[in-house]
């Protein structure tokens, strides 16, 4: 395995790739060095990486990523689409998180804890990220599938303003201030006020009045799961939490399991913690579980209305595992399986 990796950041100054800064330091990633792309208004930042302060390169089609080893890029798909090839033309691995790519057939979707050998069938050089709450599902489905195929999955989705960006973390708080103030508060970045409501909306409706996100969940699910066949339904929620996804998820497996065998495989899975007492009221939820690594999941139990169904509820940090620590575990996953990194 080499020494180092020519790292670059595409989208550095957003939130998630701030936090991808982040976690390739807390991991101890084998950065080589790091180039940091923005946009022209990002153009001259400089932030701290290794101990030493890397100034942000704007992104043009004048730009050079020759020596770049691994691209980790989150500039919204329209970015990605434009620089693909640019970005990966010198050889570079691009690991995108927007939705350019996700469901073209020629690039691999990857959670490396349920599909990471996908990544190595990569023939325009690009991985795809999943969408924040797909991956969040699917490190829980994974493990029960192991125990028999699923069939069905019905899915409730509580996304925190975070899934928006900075800029709707930041109306939030100011919706509440506003509100206390008796203002009228400013709503920019959602459908409707965030503050003490809710919105049944994440993304445009499509022509079968299902969200863009709800058949995300839905094809996604099915690409990563290698299963063309099943049954995915989402309910996508906006909820006025900054930060932390949370699921209700429900599914249908072909053979009745015994929920101890299920609690178990949970158990065992990498990522994935089980926090579960009732009685204890221990379960999870996204105040808690801020800059967490690991999908959490409680209220497992049987489902009443089906002898062959089980119901669980999770919570991951959408920024962590929902976008920037993924990327990094695929660039981990690459670099520790694949004979052209390693």
């Amino acid at each position: 395995m080499r020494k180092g990796y020519n790292v670059a950041i595409v989208g550095a100054s957003g939130a998630v790739g701030q936090e991808l800064m982040r976690v390739l330091a807390e991991r101890n990633f084998p950065v080589a060095s790091l180039r940091l792309f923005g946009s022209a208004r990002s153009k001259g930042r400089k932030y701290e990486f290794g101990g030493k302060e890397i100034e942000v390169e704007e992104l043009t089609d004048a730009s050079d990523f020759s020596g770049v080893d691994i691209a980790l890029v989150s500039a919204g798909a329209g970015t990605s689409k434009r620089y693909a090839s640019l970005i990966t033309k010198g050889g570079a691995v691009m690991i995108d998180n927007s939705s350019a790519f996700r469901m073209d057939s020629d690039v691999p979707l990857v959670v490396p804890e349920v599909n990471g050998a996908d990544a190595l069938d990569r023939p325009r050089g690009v991985i795809a990220n999943p969408n924040c709450t797909t991956i969040q599902m699917v490190m829980a489905l994974a493990p029960i599938e192991s125990l028999s195929p699923i069939e069905s999955v019905h899915v409730a989705t509580y996304q925190a303003a975070s899934g928006a960006g900075a800029a709707a973390m930041e109306e939030l708080r100011c919706q509440y201030g506003q509100i206390e103030r008796g203002e009228t508060p400013t709503v920019e970045k959602f459908s409707a006020q965030l503050a003490y409501n809710l919105i049944p909306q994440v993304d445009v409706f499509l022509e079968n009045d299902y969200t863009k996100e709800e058949m995300k969940m839905h094809n996604e699910t099915r690409k990563i799961m290698h299963k063309p066949d099943v049954s995915v339904s989402a309910m996508c929620v906006r909820v006025p939490v900054l930060r932390n996804h949370s699921e209700a998820i429900w599914v249908r497996t072909a053979d009745e399991l015994d929920i101890k065998d299920v609690r178990e495989a949970l158990e065992k899975a990498p990522g994935v913690t089980v926090m579960d007492s009732p009685a204890e009221k221990k379960y999870p939820m996204p105040l808690n579980l801020e800059a967490c690594d690991d999908v959490f999941v409680g209220r497992l139990r049987k489902d009443l209305t089906d002898p062959k169904g089980i119901t669980f509820w999770t919570v991951s940090d959408q920024i962590r595992k929902g976008a920037a620590l993924n990327a990094v575990q695929i660039a981990e996953w690459l670099i520790a399986n694949d004979s052209k990194l390693s």
